[in-house]
């Protein structure tokens, strides 16, 4: 009888893993639902726009420092036409009287030809200069660093020239440094309205995805599991969520730039990609960039997760708040 119980019996170590054979529990929250694919969708667009708003700032503000650099660099000095004026003497005149002063490197008259190719876009091929009173150029190229006194400059070419005027390009830097500052104030005011709704938009899931499973929060709840492991549970599920549509939205974007790089690349020399690189520059945004929509990816996955934490732990704190109250407490049972 003994032997026979002791053959049918498992034995010690066969009972303990038996014993230690435990149900695999299933998740609070669902790993993948209707809502969770939705709020996925939402959070890869809101990054899609957050990403090509950044890089479309970040190219304004490129471009437009390489405009203040180049205009920088520059000055012009414009004579106007006059009966008892030696054109050509004048602008030999004039250019040497700026190289004059320090802080010039060189200067360079700008010929008829050269002048007849500026205004053939407004006046049309095969000028006369003599029969126009257009006036002349000479650009002065100066040092950045070391500029020279533009006033005393000013004041000895009309002395020497009357016909002379020196344009400094100060209006359109001070320009230029004004439409960049607007690009980044509206960018910025753009990204944090994309992330405001993103926030909304995580809020309003989570909270029904709390309704969905409310019951399981309660049951939770009420048998002790504390509000930080019932938010940890929230909080990893829309981690997963949010990094898989912020990184969708953000490869999305790195891909655009880079075919509109590949694009402008390809097709130099043509009218269309001549006109966008005047007003835009290069569709490159550089390796700052593809950091900047990499921090972009991250900045939404922990606003987002932060968010869903916050929002289950008020959730329970509600909850609470129900079940010390007994006159609310029966107006939720009922």
């Amino acid at each position: 009888m003994n032997e026979h119980r002791a053959r049918h019996e498992p034995d010690p170590p066969q009972q303990r893993r038996a014993e230690m054979r435990v149900r695999p529990t299933g998740p609070i929250v669902p790993s993948a639902n209707v809502s969770g694919h939705a709020l996925m969708c939402v959070i890869a667009i809101m990054s899609f726009l957050a990403c090509l708003t950044l890089g479309g700032v970040s190219m304004v503000r490129a471009t437009a420092q390489s405009w203040q650099s180049q205009i920088s660099r520059e000055i012009t000095i414009q004579i106007k036409p006059d009966e008892n004026l030696d054109m050509e003497k004048a602008l030999a005149d004039a250019r040497d009287l700026a190289l004059t002063f320090p802080g010039t490197t060189g200067g360079n008259i700008i010929d008829r030809a050269a002048t007849a190719r500026l205004l053939e876009p407004w006046l049309g091929g095969g000028l006369d200069l003599d029969e126009l009173p257009v006036p002349r150029l000479i650009v002065i190229t100066i040092d950045e660093n070391n500029p020279p006194d533009f006033g005393s400059m000013r004041k000895a070419l009309m002395e020497t020239i009357p016909e002379a005027f020196l344009d400094d390009h100060r209006t359109w830097v001070d320009r230029l440094v004004a439409m960049a500052n607007t690009t980044t104030m509206i960018g910025t005011g753009v990204l944090a309205l994309v992330f405001s709704a993103m926030v909304l938009t995580v809020v309003f899931a989570t909270r029904g995805a709390l309704s969905g499973n409310r019951h399981i929060v309660e049951v939770l709840h009420f048998v002790g599991a504390e509000a930080g492991f019932v938010a940890s549970e929230f909080q990893k599920h829309f981690l997963r969520i949010s990094l898989k549509g912020a990184g969708a939205g953000g490869l999305l974007a790195a891909l655009s730039f880079g075919i509109a790089g590949f694009w402008q690349s390809q097709t130099l020399a043509t009218p269309e990609t001549d006109q966008a690189t005047a007003l835009f520059g290069t569709f490159a945004i550089g390796y700052t960039g593809y950091l900047g929509i990499f921090a972009i990816i991250i900045v939404i996955a922990l606003l987002t997760t932060l968010t869903a934490r916050l929002t289950v732990t008020r959730t329970i704190y509600e909850i609470d708040l129900i079940r010390s109250d007994p006159g609310r407490t029966d107006s939720y049972q009922g």
